[in-house]
């Protein structure tokens, strides 16, 4: 047996051999989350260059929804729909049943998540025992008002981050370093995986540069796509909310008391900034 591996293994390409041994469920629902998460971010980017984002309040001037988080929940729900129809899909948006066209079907796999051993304890899960949780665009009102401000500068206002130019970064360029594609699945009520999309992540490096990064993590297997960082052992950083503080966000922020508050938008956004090491809390 060990020898006939070995030949399948000498001729099909890393993803074929992968699905040939059939990888678990989770796994391969992890390896299509993560390509599908990269087609959303793509989705995220094209309609923030087109201007035209479609913006809807709904239940008020905080809480947006654009053109963006409406492609990018049916593309993520209709893509893994496709691949694995038993699993449960909530998506954050409330959103009309409708024909999904067939550009926004991803139907791809990360071969490199699909050649990981899935951990014991969740080798076994079967489709209808998952659930995926989707935020398509995380940090919508940071979008919006990125968008405001990139229609009226020009491109030679940017100024690009490491260069000579003692000029703050561009607020637009910061805004968008807040926004983020979130899918996260469950088993029994616990989360048990996760994807993060950054779609303008490396905009600093300026025009012409590859943007978007996806990171991803599972308990027992580890977290990647993105390199730790080491934080002050002797500060206590805090990160919380930009834009939906309150007085028992600010209560609990000052019990801990911080030697540095940083405000930013967007649930994924302080995840990572706390995973690869920018903060502490």
């Amino acid at each position: 047996m060990t020898s006939l591996l070995a030949a399948i293994a000498h001729h099909l390409s890393p993803e074929c051999y992968a699905m040939s041994v059939s990888p678990a469920v989770l796994m391969r629902l992890v390896a299509s989350a993560h390509t599908v998460a990269e087609k959303a971010g793509a989705i995220v980017r094209k309609v923030l260059h087109s201007g035209e984002l479609g913006i809807v309040e709904k239940t008020g001037a905080n809480d947006l929804q654009t053109l963006a988080d409406r492609l990018a929940q049916q593309s993520i729900c209709a893509s893994l729909s496709r691949h694995f129809p038993k699993i449960t899909i909530i998506g954050e948006e409330d959103l009309p049943a409708e024909e999904i066209k067939e550009d926004l079907i991803e139907s791809g796999f990360s071969e490199e998540i699909l050649q990981k051993t899935c951990p014991e304890e969740y080798s076994g899960l079967k489709e209808e025992e998952l659930v995926v949780w989707v935020d398509p665009l995380d940090g919508t009102k940071e979008y919006t008002e990125a968008s405001r401000c990139l229609h009226h500068q020009t491109e030679a206002q940017i100024p690009s981050k490491g260069s000579d130019t003692s000029q703050p970064y561009s607020t637009a360029l910061w805004l968008l370093d807040n926004v983020t594609v979130l899918i996260g699945i469950a088993y029994g009520g616990r989360a048990i995986a996760g994807v993060i999309n950054q779609p303008f992540y490396n905009y600093e490096r300026g025009a012409g540069a590859a943007l978007g990064r996806t990171m991803w993590g599972m308990p027992g297997l580890g977290a990647f796509g993105f390199q730790l960082r080491d934080v002050p052992g002797d500060r206590r950083i805090v990160t919380t909310t930009r834009s939906h503080s309150n007085k028992v966000v600010t209560d609990c922020v000052d019990a801990m008391e911080p030697h540095e508050v940083v405000r930013v938008g967007g649930a994924g956004n302080k995840s990572r900034v706390q995973e690869v090491g920018h903060l502490r809390s």
